[in-house]
């Protein structure tokens, strides 16, 4: 067990051990960058930690969704001092009282985050001498026992109230001001439960187990609502990144064969040397895009974002169609504004609306039969078929000739599973089955789902 951060370690040592976790968070912070953040350090000073972390951040990280990850490793690092002795209340009512007269006022809830972990959060013995608590114990801190006991929602239906005003403007107003001073709040017990655990385990073993993944490497399938915003957010920035990459794509493959006049032409100048190469530039059209989605409730985080992100980059396809299913399928592209993103829970709406469920278990073999029977029309040779799935039939029939049918009528075909691919073979998944037809690719988050649509989309 490694031992917590000392406070008067030299800060130099911890800085290098801090840019060594982030590295290993997917972080990729270089020598240049860990220079700049040392001189930081040494212009900064280290008596406000907000001050800090904001330096520490300019100079470290470079993009979208990963500031969540720092500052968990930050507080692990330039935080993770000795702790205040335990302090629980007495009077669990009182503490809710107080905590809520200061989120009403907007004030700083750190030391109401200790007490209120102190009081409810310690577990296993943890509440106890640290020196007879041990990794092995099986104690522990925990932020969500915490708030469970708390009651977030009641303290922020309070807050609210409280906070004045009246019309429903205001009420709104006030209902999200409440929230987010909750949420804050709750940030201040996890990172409060995060240092503790620390001390109990040591810090490097929190830092790799017990620090949250950044939005683009969350899983899909494991992912929280507050995940799936923030996934939504890194939609048009990486749509961006993508069309680019696409764009210089597409601008290489136009270019074709020597056209021998006109190099000869362009060559007069200079006596053929040197020579001048001329290419014919060949008359392509930009792609078809057919994209058949798994929205049943197990995926459909999963389908949601692909078909958001699919959307966002329509204007690098002649024609993009979407169509849903769960255990039927239908066409929902009229479900996409052009430029605009989908509401939140369209998902759920296509399910409710969109004619893709009858009996509400997912059933691969009669999705692709009738996408067989009454769509087919819309795959052709310059059409590149994107499925997504995790291919679990519920032990029905694969329907592996309906596959093949679509497959002998694209361009390509590809699948994208958000599921690990060790659990391919597992339970009533078929995907083995599939990819003796089809290529299928494991995409289980944002940064393996932009990886494989950037290489595999035609140009």
């Amino acid at each position: 067990m490694s031992p917590p951060p000392d406070r008067f370690a030299p800060t130099s040592a911890r800085l290098v051990d801090f840019v060594t976790l982030l590295r290993e968070h997917n972080i990729h912070a270089g020598p240049s960058e860990t220079i700049d953040a040392a001189a930081a350090v040494v212009a900064l000073g280290t008596t406000d930690p907000r001050i800090l972390r904001s330096g520490l951040a300019s100079c470290l990280l470079r993009r979208n969704g990963q500031r969540g990850v720092f500052d968990q490793l930050f507080d692990l690092y330039f935080l993770g001092v000795a702790l205040p002795p335990a302090r629980p209340s007495e009077d669990a009512d009182s503490l809710r009282e107080r905590l809520i007269a200061t989120l009403v006022q907007g004030e700083d809830t750190a030391e109401l985050a200790r007490e209120a972990l102190n009081t409810f959060g310690a577990y296993g013995g943890a509440g106890e001498s640290a020196g007879r608590v041990t990794q092995a114990s099986g104690a522990g801190w925990s932020s969500y026992l915490t708030m469970k006991s708390l009651r977030p929602d009641e303290i922020s239906e309070q807050v609210a109230q409280t906070m004045g005003g009246t019309g429903q403007f205001d009420t709104a107003v006030r209902t999200i001001e409440a929230r987010r001073r909750v949420d804050r709040f709750r940030a201040d017990v996890q990172t409060e439960a995060r240092l503790r655990s620390a001390e109990l385990r040591g810090t490097d073993y929190i830092a790799r187990r017990g620090v949250e993944n950044s939005a683009d490497r969350t899983d899909f399938l494991g992912a929280r609502e507050q995940d799936l915003a923030e996934m939504r957010r890194l939609v048009h920035p990486l749509a961006r990144k993508l069309a680019t990459r696409l764009a210089v794509r597409r601008k290489k493959a136009v270019r074709g064969q020597i056209d021998l006049r006109r190099t000869l032409r362009r060559s007069m100048a200079t006596g053929g040397v040197p020579v001048d190469p001329v290419l014919r530039a060949r008359k392509r059209g930009r792609p078809d895009l057919v994209v058949l989605a798994d929205v049943s409730g197990s995926v459909s985080g999963f389908a949601e974002f692909t078909l958001q992100l699919v959307q966002a980059l329509q204007d690098q396809f002649s024609k993009v169609r979407s169509f849903g299913f769960v255990d039927t399928c239908a066409e929902i592209t009229q479900y996409f504004t052009p430029g605009e993103p989908p509401p939140p829970g369209f998902a759920q709406n296509i399910v409710r609306e969109g004619g893709v469920a009858r009996f509400g278990s997912s059933n691969y073999g009669e999705v692709l039969q009738g996408f067989v029977d009454h769509y087919l029309d819309a795959v052709g040779p310059r059409t590149c078929v994107l499925i997504l799935g995790d291919a679990r039939t519920n032990r029905t029939d694969p329907n592996l000739a309906a596959l093949q049918a679509i497959t002998e009528h694209a361009k390509a075909v590809y699948w994208l599973n958000p599921e690990p691919a060790r659990s391919w073979s597992t339970g009533d998944s078929a995907a083995e089955a599939y990819t003796d037809i089809v290529t299928m690719h494991e995409c289980r988050n944002v940064a393996q789902l932009a990886e494989v649509i950037g290489r595999l989309l035609p140009a």
